[in-house]
């Protein structure tokens, strides 16, 4: 697990530094985002993916997007206001955040980039991932955009 030891204490640093309550618990591994619903008693809808998103000047960018929709890249591209965005190698999304895949959140990232959240998400109460494997955060989701600034659009579909 490169990288990921200290994860979970970033995440609670970050969240402290920025006045944002979160609740993290461990919980066991999961082979699909419907499963990890299930382990944690939620809908799908309520977990949110923490995607990394490279744009072509070789910076990144965070989408967070409901469990049960799908990044709708000409929207997302639209809001952004670019032509060309697409999903980095894993060890690329590393680099850039300190996470591994299954574990990003931009809570802690080693680089703050910006965050565009789905407007789906807003008024939800959240899961997601905390920065180490077997371990997922709650959060109140208006929260969290605010506490990031992250700009909330319509940035998914229905899957």
């Amino acid at each position: 697990m490169t990288g990921t030891p200290a994860g979970r204490f970033r995440v609670e640093a970050d969240a402290a530094s920025r006045g944002l309550t979160i609740e993290i618990f461990p919980r066991q591994a999961a082979n699909s985002l419907v499963e990890a619903a299930a382990i944690l008693g939620i809908e799908p809808a309520d977990i949110v993916k923490s995607l990394v998103v490279k744009r072509s000047d070789d910076s990144f960018l965070f989408a967070l997007i409901p469990g049960d929709r799908a990044i709708s890249w000409p929207k997302l591209r639209a809001v952004v206001g670019v032509n060309k965005l697409q999903m980095p190698h894993a060890d690329v999304a590393l680099a850039a955040t300190g996470y591994e895949r299954g574990t990003i959140t931009p809570l802690g990232s080693t680089t703050p980039w910006p965050v565009f959240a789905d407007e789906a998400m807003v008024g939800q109460r959240v899961a997601m991932g905390a920065g180490e494997h077997g371990y997922s955060l709650f959060v109140q989701a208006d929260d969290l955009i605010a506490a990031l600034g992250a700009t909330v659009a319509d940035i998914s579909s229905a899957v």
